[in-house]
């Protein structure tokens, strides 16, 4: 006999046949079984994610379906699937998964339970159950009793290759969300980012449209002494993991949460970490929370001794370890905190221009979060092999599928009802832009953060940047004074300035290109480009600056 639970989404397999919410113990085996990966010395499983080792953000796909036509916000991050394609591509992978003994795990989507929404993840290899049991929030046996139907299926196939001409595609992989049958596809790619970031990318239209809650691609901590709460913005490879995991605070989460009237809550019941350059003094919590039941995608292993190569980029820059959140010893357990009191906007700055630590106004807050400045680094995308400039709205517009306006909307009004305290902190370079200057040091940007969550960065004196309009401390706790102007780390102070204004007028050529009828955020928070220079044009390529993270 079918089972039933999966026949509703199309795909025919014998009850025997389907492997249902396995242990973490017995999703390891599996995997083993089937040669999809091997154990590390350290206990976790290390599998290799094949030709794509990060996602890729040209084979993501929305149906478009009356319901979402009028809300999504169309173009080359949302791009609309026709249903007809939607259903050929969802027939192969069914097909397929039909031949097989598939993985079905069940979870939920949002710690906090009256915004939880309840997923079903369908996989044809075990680890990637695996990633999907570790990064969900994991039911309860009373809640996973009565779980019922979910509210969305993902059905993740990598041998599922789709075909351009008849999938409308643009490569053999696609990653397609329909919102109107609640189901998502993840076809001809074995990168469990993919699985993960599409969940978020559906809960970011659900909470907002649905719960009037607001949805934010951050990490967040809070406080263990006196309960104060933080969330730090950025995109891959800014520092939102790194910066988040304080064995002072409790870790919310790493990545992704929501904002409702109560507090701050994680989407999410793991983390999903960097690897490059992991050691264990610069990063213990991560290092230590590598154990068995992480699982670890394309870290390259000592063949003798099986001892995991953090250094070794020769798969991909873009290793990565998944892990449940309890593996690191200060998490919150249940997810959720409070109203948080300092918002943080993490940018890695590869023009070596903006300061390590910059005070925004309310405003500024609102301009940075819909300009989203930062560079995609090495390996988190298919194609990045070096620092790219880019300007990716709410520091994660590939997961934003409603216009920009509604979520900036949202964080502004909190912000302002509850008095936050806003930053930037850039984590980029410095001494020039990069081949020229070096990263900010992560001691330097540790200790800047710590000032900024005590409050003790407020005992500076703040000096007005009239280029960027934002205010510069001139001393923070634990930093030596000079590296807070960036200019002053420059071997040619006339160079900075040029490459200063070049990034301004890149700033302003953006909000003009995107936000034309939001003049007044832009005037009150954005760079304050001098009128004799705007008639130049910026060295740098703004087409070339694709809004994506």
């Amino acid at each position: 006999m079918f089972d039933e639970r999966l026949v509703s989404v199309g795909v025919r397999v014998q009850e025997e046949d389907v492997h249902w919410d396995l242990s973490v113990t017995q999703l390891i085996e599996e995997a083993l079984i089937r040669h999809e990966g091997e154990l590390a010395s350290n206990g976790s499983l290390v599998v290799k994610t094949g030709d794509r080792t990060g996602r890729s953000p040209n084979d993501r796909f929305i149906v478009d379906t009356p319901d979402v036509h009028d809300k999504i916000a169309w173009g080359s991050v949302n791009r609309p699937m026709d249903e007809e394609h939607y259903r050929r591509i969802k027939r192969g992978i069914c097909e397929r998964l039909s031949e097989q003994d598939p993985f079905v795990i069940r979870g939920l989507a949002g710690a906090r339970r009256p915004h939880s929404r309840k997923f079903m993840v369908v996989c044809e290899e075990a680890h990637q159950a695996l990633f999907a049991k570790q990064m969900l929030v994991r039911p309860n046996r009373f809640e996973l009793w009565r779980y019922g139907d979910p509210d969305f299926t993902v059905l993740a196939c990598p041998s599922f290759t789709c075909d351009p001409t008849a999938h409308g595609t643009n490569s053999e992989a696609a990653v397609v969300i329909n919102f109107a049958e609640r189901v998502i596809l993840v076809a001809g790619t074995g990168y469990s980012g993919e699985i993960k970031k599409s969940i978020f990318s559906a809960m970011n239209y659900l909470l907002p449209v649905e719960d009037d809650v607001l949805t934010m691609h951050c990490s967040a901590n809070v406080d263990t002494t006196t309960g104060s709460g933080a969330v730090f913005f950025g995109l891959s490879g800014t520092g939102k993991t790194t910066l988040s995991a304080d064995p002072r605070r409790q870790l919310i989460g790493d990545d992704e949460h929501a904002w409702c009237r109560e507090g701050v809550f994680n989407l999410e019941g793991g983390c999903y970490a960097k690897t490059i350059g992991l050691t264990r003094v610069r990063e213990p919590e991560i290092f230590g929370a590598i154990r068995f039941g992480a699982l670890c995608e394309n870290v390259v292993l000592n063949p003798q001794t099986r001892k995991p190569d953090y250094e070794d980029s020769s798969i991909t820059e873009n290793t990565r370890v998944s892990y449940p959140v309890e593996f690191i010893p200060n998490a919150l357990l249940t997810g959720v905190a409070g109203i948080p009191d300092v918002v943080i906007f993490l940018t890695a700055d590869a023009f070596g221009v903006l300061p390590p630590v910059a005070r925004l106004t309310p405003e500024g807050a609102k301009y940075q979060f819909l300009t989203g400045f930062t560079s995609k680094v090495a390996g988190t995308e298919e194609g990045i092999v070096e620092p790219q400039p880019t300007f990716s709205s709410m520091f994660g517009e590939p997961f934003m599928p409603l216009r920009p306006e509604v979520y900036a909307r949202k964080l502004g009004e909190k912000i302002g009802r509850h008095g936050v305290r806003c930053y930037l902190i850039n984590t980029g370079w410095t001494g020039g832009p990069y081949g020229t200057g070096h990263r900010i040091d992560l001691g330097a940007t540790r200790a800047i953060v710590d000032a900024v969550l005590e409050g003790s960065i407020e005992d500076s004196t703040f000096v007005h940047n009239d280029l960027f309009n934002f205010d510069v401390p001139l001393t923070c706790p634990g930093v030596e004074p000079g590296i807070l102007d960036p200019k002053s780390t420059w071997v040619d102070g006339c160079a900075y300035d040029r490459t200063a204004l070049e990034l301004a007028l890149m700033f302003q050529e953006n909000w003009e290109k995107r936000f034309p009828g939001l003049t007044d955020i832009a005037e009150a928070g954005g760079p304050k480009v001098p009128s004799t220079a705007t008639e130049a044009e910026p060295q740098g390529d703004l087409d070339s600056l694709k809004d994506q993270d």
